[in-house]
């Protein structure tokens, strides 16, 4: 049986068992102190300053890693020091009344000035915080928020709300043109609690600052569950979520956190936008809706009504080779559309299953789960497998035959939570490590799978020279598509990582849109994605939201150049 190496959460290698999880079935979470306390994040990466790998450790990863990728020579950089770092000054300072809750200190600035995506990593790796705010407000209610708002329209400041600031398409980054006199990052950090829970109806009033680990500990103790577990979870907050649309945990049916909501509260520089705690309403377009994917631009989401529910009594889960990706997906499609709705039914090629100690890499892998809170899911995952078996599948036995000596399911899992932490890992040993997600319909599929793929080959062969990959697997299904998320990791050179990538990127999402396919299925749009949102969103669309803006936020100071620009 051979040994695997897993980055945990504390930052440490571990052989074989993997990370702790809670009851929930999700990473135990890290320690979270307030504003006062002692454990900073990271200024440049993700996690706490606390979590870096003994030097030793670090080498034995890169070492291991770059035997997988087959990197043959490597060595791992330092990233600069917070002390070595360099800001632009300050071009303004908060006013008198709101002092107390904001601060210029270099930390603060510094780790609020980027988002978490690989070119984000890398600059912040390099010490290039090109456009911080010019301070971070950390508001402890909405008396607090709505004088910010104010302050920041009499001012023309740009107000960007940075959730947990683990977006990975510029939607957190203080760049916002000479148009502004300065921009501020509002930190909801402090408004992170349960507020109410309603047993009967199940759902729970939570404020919009808590994190995935917070609001679900708070929940716990309550015996319940929102199951929304996005791969950042760890960092990032239940109004992020809302913001950006996020999709998390299930893999069908609630895919989007949208289908949580009862409600949302937010404060626009015009005043507050509430809506009516209802199940489901026909009035008109939703102002729910409306707020979901609006990444700021209309204002600070403060707090939601979601549904909750116990924690899961019955789960099952299987892993089940196939001997294409394709052949994979078809089988995909029609449980799909069989209205199984399993939680997890994620699909892994044959080099992504290997990356991930999933598979060999000989065959296309699907991890596949269902859960119940109320009964058995035997009889739906022996259906689920009945069809996996109609087009080849074969079940991978449990308890040390998968490859790297753990069953498929258990080393995907610890995989996918762990990969924020390996890029960080990555990127000092020089590998261009990131991502790319999208949708498309079940019959354009088999082609746009070939094309989008192809058009990342090459650009990466062309960018990166040989050694690079491309990876895919779907992250949600749904009856009429999958959401296929490619991974692409190659060899860098130092110091050109962002024009490197930056490359590939305009040629995926050229392809991407040439092809049909959305630009983004659950990453937002933020800065990054705006030259192709512009192209797939209908003009008449575009104007209805400039107005909409115009009216909630007239002086044009939320998150601007996110999503739209304001009308002139």
């Amino acid at each position: 049986m051979r040994t695997r190496l897993v980055v945990t959460r504390a930052g440490l290698l571990q052989h074989g068992d993997g990370v702790a999880t809670t009851a929930a079935g999700v990473p135990a979470p890290a320690n979270r102190l307030g504003a006062v306390g002692v454990r900073r994040h990271k200024h440049w990466g993700w996690g706490f300053e606390d979590q870096q790998l003994p030097s030793g450790d670090a080498h034995a990863l890169a070492s291991t890693l770059a035997t997988r990728l087959g990197i043959k020579t490597w060595d791992l950089e330092a990233p600069v020091a917070l002390e070595a770092v360099h800001l632009a000054p300050p071009r303004l300072a908060p006013p008198a009344a709101l002092a107390e809750i904001s601060t210029s200190d270099e930390h603060a600035r510094a780790s609020h000035a980027l988002g978490k995506s690989y070119t984000d990593v890398v600059r912040g790796f390099r010490g290039r915080f090109e456009h911080p705010p010019d301070f971070v407000a950390r508001p402890r209610g909405e008396s607090e928020i709505e004088r910010l708002l104010e302050w920041c329209a009499s001012e023309r400041v740009a107000a960007i709300p940075f959730g947990g600031g683990t977006s990975v398409v510029g939607g957190v980054t203080p760049i916002v043109g000479a148009g502004y006199n300065g921009a501020i990052s509002i930190d909801l950090g402090a408004l992170d609690r349960v507020l109410e829970v309603d047993p009967v109806s199940r759902s729970a009033r939570i404020q919009a600052g808590a994190s995935g680990p917070t609001l679900e500990r708070q929940l716990g103790e309550q015996g319940l569950t929102l199951r929304h577990f996005p791969q950042s979870f760890e960092f990032s907050t239940l109004g992020g979520w809302i913001a950006t649309r996020a999709a998390g945990h299930f893999a069908t049916v609630w895919t989007h956190m949208e289908d949580f909501l009862e409600s949302v509260r937010a404060l626009t520089p015009a005043g507050v936008w509430a809506s009516r705690r209802l199940p489901g309403s026909g009035a008109g377009v939703s102002p729910d809706r409306m707020l979901a994917g609006s990444e700021g631009t209309l204002g600070v989401i403060t707090e939601a009504w979601v549904r909750v529910q116990p924690r899961p009594q019955h789960r099952h889960s299987a892993a089940v080779r196939f001997a294409s990706f394709l052949l994979g997906a078809e089988c995909v499609r029609e449980i799909a559309q069989a209205g199984l709705h399993p939680s997890n039914c994620r699909l892994l090629d044959a080099g992504e299953a290997r990356l991930t100690s999933a598979g060999d890499g000989s065959h296309a892998v699907l991890v596949l789960g269902f859960e119940s809170t109320d009964h058995p899911v035997d009889a739906s995952i022996e259906r689920a497998l009945e069809i996996c078996a109609g087009h080849g599948g074969e079940v991978t036995p449990r308890g040390g035959q998968a490859a790297a000596g753990a069953d498929a399911v258990t080393s995907w899992r610890e995989a996918f939570l762990g990969a924020p932490y390996l890029r960080d890992t990555l990127v000092a040993m020089g590998v261009l490590s990131e991502t790319f997600e999208t949708a498309i319909t079940w019959e354009r599929f088999p082609a746009f799978h070939e094309r989008v793929n192809a058009a990342a080959t090459q650009a990466l062969s062309e960018v990166c020279g040989e050694g690079g990959h491309v990876f895919c697997r779907f992250t949600h299904v749904y009856p009429d598509g999958p959401a296929p998320y490619f991974t692409v990791l190659a060899p860098a050179r130092r110091g050109e990582e962002v024009e490197q990538w930056q490359a590939v990127k305009r040629a995926v999402s050229d392809a991407i849109e040439a092809e049909g396919g959305t630009i983004t299925h659950h990453h937002a749009v933020g800065r990054d994605h705006r030259p192709w949102y512009d192209l797939q969103r209908p003009e008449p669309f575009a104007a209805a939201l400039r107005g909409a803006k115009g009216a909630v936020d007239p002086a044009g100071v939320m998150n601007p150049g996110v999503l739209f620009d304001p009308a002139s």
